[in-house]
């Protein structure tokens, strides 16, 4: 697997990611060093770009918002999420991205 894409113990994804909030348009945009680039077009403002995160890869990985959790970076644009139950199809499509 990719460096900014790992499979946990628990069967679960873990992705290393760049935020950048305030975008045009919310999207993957390719790699930014080791970690996953998401434009997000939601603010950084009281934690709606977090939640439009975790809203757009649970919609990508079709899963429920619920399985997508913040493991660490609440308000950086550095950050790692864990997505459990995500079928295997899921990590091609995730590395497709990059």
């Amino acid at each position: 697997m990719s460096d900014w894409l790992r499979e946990a113990a628990d069967g679960s994804l873990v992705l290393t990611l760049h935020i950048q909030p305030g975008a045009k348009q919310t999207g993957f945009a390719g790699l930014h060093g080791e970690a996953m680039k998401i434009r997000l077009a939601a603010p950084p403002v009281d934690g709606k770009a977090n939640a439009a995160l975790c809203a757009f890869l649970a919609d990508f990985c079709a899963v429920p918002k619920s399985a997508v959790t913040l493991i660490s970076g609440e308000t950086s644009r550095a950050k790692r999420v864990r997505v459990a139950g995500a079928t295997p199809g899921v990590t091609g499509r995730l590395r497709d991205q990059a």
